[in-house]
């Protein structure tokens, strides 16, 4: 939380704000919930060869993202959205470090595996001979496991200097307060930046970039497919850049500048955090929903549930169903 706005609120139309704020966080919330639980479902009932339930590369990039925005949405959400209705911080010192602790570590899992899964694409589709020795589940579920050990580990700082305290101008409410300062936090603001943002949108751009290139190149019978894809990529990029290029904006404008209070910035900051909050619900239609393989899934899996009973015999419905991609390349990766 940007330092002086959990005590300062808009003088015009806060009352206003305390009921619409919500609301807001409640529609992302519910949107955000039910797509990636949607993803978790349809993934997790898909059944290959012999009945066994097996997660391709992609999949478990695709089901940790999942989880990570689930998680993101489920305890960080709420718990955001009472700084703009409530007067004070009502949730005890745990859930004021652990809140924002968490809330650090869901962002650098998500943004890390969005980065992890355009190198999975890249190895997919522009080194496809060698991919079957690079790209497998045992490597892809190494990756998930380094990706939360990082997200972890950096975000311990957030979570050690949140404390409960008061303010001058509210002397009997307790807030929840970022206290730290310094060149250390300068420097830890600096590197989630970095690590968080810079790096992995150049790593998403330059994958990306090759994987358009790679199937722009093919045979004219996949130039359908390729312009799906570029404009898929397009989407993924935009959205990564758009949903976090606010949040730290004023992130670093907090440490280099002189962030002001007024109605003003206070509507930037909450256009932020609905745009961090909001790239939880893009994620799955990114990643999933524009996938046709998904959607197929997605029909046969309801269609399935709601229409055909087991069969009595107890044999497996089973259906053939190749990695969930956004690049709708037509190699079997």
């Amino acid at each position: 939380c940007v330092r002086g706005f959990s005590s300062w609120k808009p003088e015009t139309g806060y009352n206003h704000s305390r009921l619409n704020i919500p609301v807001l966080f409640g529609m992302i919330f519910v949107v955000g919930v039910v797509g990636n639980s949607l993803v978790l479902v349809v993934i997790g009932s898909l059944k290959h060869r012999g009945g066994e339930r097996v997660l391709s590369p992609t999949n478990i990039f695709i089901v940790n993202l999942s989880l990570a925005d689930l998680s993101f949405l489920l305890l960080c959400v709420p718990v955001h959205a009472t700084i703009y209705s409530l007067p004070e911080w009502v949730f005890g010192a745990f859930l004021c470090k652990f809140g924002h602790y968490f809330y650090t570590v869901s962002m650098l899992v998500s943004i890390f595996t969005l980065a992890g899964m355009s190198v999975d694409r890249y190895i997919a589709v522009v080194r496809s001979k060698s991919s079957v020795c690079v790209r497998s589940r045992r490597k892809a579920l190494v990756g998930v496991c380094l990706i939360w050990t990082l997200s972890l580990a950096c975000s311990v700082p957030v979570g050690q200097h949140q404390i409960l305290t008061n303010h001058p101008t509210a002397p009997n409410s307790t807030f929840c307060w970022e206290n730290w300062s310094g060149a250390s936090r300068r420097a830890f603001k600096v590197s989630v930046l970095v690590l968080g943002f810079v790096l992995p949108l150049l790593l998403i751009c330059c994958c990306y970039t090759r994987v358009s290139t790679g199937l722009i190149s093919v045979i004219d019978a996949l130039m359908f497919s390729s312009s799906q894809t570029v404009q898929t990529i397009l989407l993924v990029v935009a959205a990564f850049t758009i949903c976090w290029m606010p949040h730290h904006i004023i992130a670093m404008w907090v440490e280099f500048g002189r962030f002001p209070l007024n109605d003003a910035s206070f509507a930037f900051r909450i256009v932020s955090h609905c745009l961090s909050y909001g790239n939880s619900c893009v994620n799955p239609i990114l990643y999933a929903f524009l996938s046709e393989n998904f959607r197929t899934a997605c029909r046969r899996v309801f269609t399935r549930s709601l229409s055909y009973p087991p069969p009595s015999n107890g044999k497996v419905v089973r259906f053939r169903m190749d990695n969930f991609s956004t690049t709708h390349s037509t190699t079997n990766i």
